[in-house]
Order: C-alpha cells, then structure tokens, then sequence
C-alpha cells in the first residue's frame, strides 16, 4: 500500500507519558454498552449497590483515569486521591507492554510486572466474587474500588496498544527484546506505548478529511492544537471519533444503542473469570498487529523531557487508508470491551 510520509519537526513536540485509554468518550460507550446489556439484571442491581448518587456504570468508567489528574478529566476527588495515596503505582495498572510481534500474555514475561492491567483486573475479579485471600488482593482494594477499575480496564485492555508494545531497533524497524535488559536506549527503543510514536497532525487531518465522514470535533475552549499526534493518543481518541462518525453518531450513549442495535457477533469468554484478562491480553495482542501492520518508524529524535529526563522519539510513516481499517478495528474493540464487561458482571453477579 502506498505509504503517506508523516515524517515531523521532532523539537516541539510533547510527549505525555500517561496512557490514558480510549479516552473519555471511548470509555464511556464501552460502559454505555455494558449498561444497556445488564438492564434489568442482578448485575444491574448489584452494581447499583457500589455506586454514589448521580452515578452509572457509563460514568464510573472514566474515574481511575479521573484519579491520575489526566488533562480533560474532573479534577480529584478525596475518595480518588485516597486511593492514589495507598496505590503509589496506580499509573502502572492500565496496561501491560508485551512486544506486539508476540502471540500470548505469559506471566513473568518481557514487559509484563505484578501490577499491570492483567494482575489488576484479575485481582479486582477476585475481589467481586467475594474472594478474601490477601494473596488475591494485594492492594486491599474495597468491592467498590474493584467495581471502579473493572470498569475502566475492561476498556483499557481492549485497546490494542494498551497490550501490544512496540519497540523500535537502532535500525529504526519494529523488534521483539528477548529480556527487559535489551531495551537499553541503544539498541532497542521503548515507544512508551506509542507515545514517543509520532504523526505530523495536520496531514493526519487532511488524509482523514477523505476518508472519515462528518467533521472533526472542535478543540475545546482553551485547548492548543497539537503538532504532531502520538500514535497512543490516536488510538486513544481519533479513531474513537472515526468509528462514531462513521456510523453517524456523536454520544457514547448514541454509539452503544446503535452497535447493540446491529446485534454484532461476539465471543464470550471461558473458565473462571479471573483468567478472563488473559483472554482478553491475548486477543489484544492480535488487534495490536493489526494496528502496527501499516505504520513505520521514520527519523529518530533526541527529547529532554520537563524533569530533564532524556528520551527519544521517531517519526511515524502511515498508510494512506490506515484511518478506515484503524477506526473499524477500534470500533469491533469497544463493542468486545462493553460485551465483555456486561458478562463479566452478569457472571459475578447471575
């Protein structure tokens, strides 16, 4: 496929270091789905118990990320900062960085750690059935804190670069590290999840004017337009709003109604739901290789970061159709994320 060079001005460019998956309204409509699919349930009731007035399973689904202060989000509340104070890794828990190339979630494995997305949402599982064994709750998370991240990470796990990692060799292609000592900065890149992955924005723009329908969403007040895009922040958000636009709607709530009303074909999963994140990895490892199967790294560049920290970024080659392929994929992960989340808490709760 002929390739669309977004090769950038790497010297302005600002790289977030969090991930925040899907982004607002990409959480929203995995909720909003989950939501209509538990309707009239225990489930329904059972979720009702753990939540405050004014809440619903579509809003909670933003609140882990409301809890790291991420730009866009409600400020802190005091329940999330009392929960940030005694989960000082809190960040780590929204994924997981196996090497894309790979096929399965392996415990111990390159880019795994004890306390990203799979452990945490297993151990939060564990704390909804009702499981007391401090083994299987490490962070002493309460039913309700458990709720709030299953939640939002049954989201973020289905967002493919929230699974699948991509590492970049001294040769500017995509490798797989052996061991975590290989990701040295020499030899071999860590993309940071694709936040050091990045595209010039205003091509990005023009290339999707043809291909997307509708228009784009307004920045909001006082927002600065960006120069170059991270490729996170594109799975994160842009192809959110491509696979709205493309099925002509413009809320979660618009979205989950209208994929329901498709009635998609999607597979559920097996065994004890405490091995479900593993499922979950691994069917992201194969979206992740779909998401990277049309993007190259280009020119690399040397950043120093706000606390004078050195990291290195690289320009993003895309394909000139990757919008189309990229926001289906992203919507097929967000109608599996709000299934998923529906029968996981229809399966906790019968």
């Amino acid at each position: 496929m002929k390739k669309l060079a977004c090769v950038l001005a790497l010297s302005g460019a600002f790289v977030s270091v969090d991930a925040l998956a899907w982004g607002a309204e990409g959480h929203r409509a995995v909720g909003a789905i989950a939501e209509k699919l538990i309707k009239g349930s225990n489930a329904e009731k059972q979720v009702a118990a753990l939540l405050l007035p004014g809440e619903s399973l579509e809003s909670i689904t933003v609140w882990a990320d409301s809890a790291k202060g991420g730009a866009g989000y409600t400020p802190p509340t005091p329940e999330m900062n009392a929960y940030t104070a005694v989960n000082p890794r809190h960040n780590e828990y929204h994924y997981t960085d196996i090497p894309f190339q790979n096929e399965h979630y392996h415990d111990g494995a390159v880019g795994t750690a004890d306390v990203d997305i799979v452990q945490t949402l297993k151990q939060a599982i564990a704390v909804l059935q009702g499981k007391t064994d401090p083994a299987l709750n490490p962070h002493k998370l309460t039913k309700r804190q458990a709720l709030l991240l299953v939640a939002h990470m049954t989201g973020d796990i289905h967002q493919p670069l929230h699974v699948g990692a991509a590492f970049v060799g001294k040769d500017g292609k995509f490798v797989v590290p052996k061991k975590h000592e290989d990701i040295d900065s020499l030899n071999i890149y860590d993309s940071r999840g694709g936040n050091s992955l990045l595209l010039d924005d205003d091509k990005l723009t023009s290339l999707s004017a043809g291909l997307i329908p509708g228009e784009a969403k307004p920045l909001p007040p006082g927002a600065q337009k960006w120069t170059t895009r991270p490729f996170h922040a594109y799975w994160d958000s842009t192809v959110v709003d491509y696979a709205m636009r493309r099925i002509s709607t413009k809320t979660p709530e618009q979205f989950a109604q209208k994929v329901i009303d498709g009635k998609p074909v999607v597979a559920m999963n097996t065994g004890d739901a405490t091995s479900w994140p593993y499922q979950w990895a691994d069917d992201a490892l194969a979206a992740s290789k779909l998401a990277y199967s049309d993007v190259t790294p280009g020119a690399i560049g040397k950043q120093v970061n706000r606390k004078g920290e050195t990291y290195y970024t690289f320009g993003l080659e895309m394909g000139s159709n990757y919008p189309v392929p990229s926001s289906a994929l992203a919507k097929t992960q967000l109608i599996k994320g709000g299934y998923h989340l529906a029968s996981l808490l229809k399966t906790i709760w019968p």
